[in-house]
């Protein structure tokens, strides 16, 4: 399947941002295109009407030929305009998107860095591992003892 060129697919955001650039640059150049066609368009329409109005019927007829075909490459760039501020504001909408995949956690490394800040070194899992136990046992101990202190409070209240 070929690639649309609007679709930064694979591309890093500072890629990505180049692209765009070259896009708008020869955005600029058809711009600058079509307003030197429509610049033309006009001096051409100019010349049709004065051909007439001086009763140069024939000068008035090559003169409109002129302008149609300036109509025609008009049109022809003003799509090529459309068609390149479309894609560039497709390319645009995607560049978040770009810049997101690009901060990705690595599980491991994340542990890694954990461990560090809570002064293990990486390895010690199985000391951190033997801790939280010992931890959860003496929660545990101290649910028991109380639970026994309450229970002898109750019994003794009671009698």
């Amino acid at each position: 399947m070929e690639q649309r060129p609007e679709d930064l697919l694979g591309m890093s955001p500072e890629d990505a941002k180049a692209y765009i650039v070259a896009h708008l640059a020869t955005l600029k150049l058809t711009e600058k295109k079509r307003a030197e066609l429509e610049a033309e368009l006009e001096k051409w329409k100019s010349r049709v009407e004065l051909a007439r109005s001086k009763g140069a019927e024939d000068l008035a007829q090559e003169a409109e030929k002129a302008a149609e075909r300036i109509r025609t490459d008009l049109a022809a760039i003003q799509g090529e305009e459309a068609e390149l501020k479309s894609q560039i504001e497709t390319m645009r909408r995607q560049l978040p998107g770009l810049a997101a995949r690009q901060r990705t956690v690595d599980p491991d490394l994340l542990e890694q860095e954990l461990l560090i800040a809570t002064g293990r070194l990486p390895g010690d899992e199985a000391a951190a591992e033997t801790e939280r136990n010992l931890a959860k046992l003496e929660k545990e101990a101290q649910a028991a003892a109380a639970l026994a202190e309450l229970k002898a409070k109750l019994g003794g209240t009671s009698q």
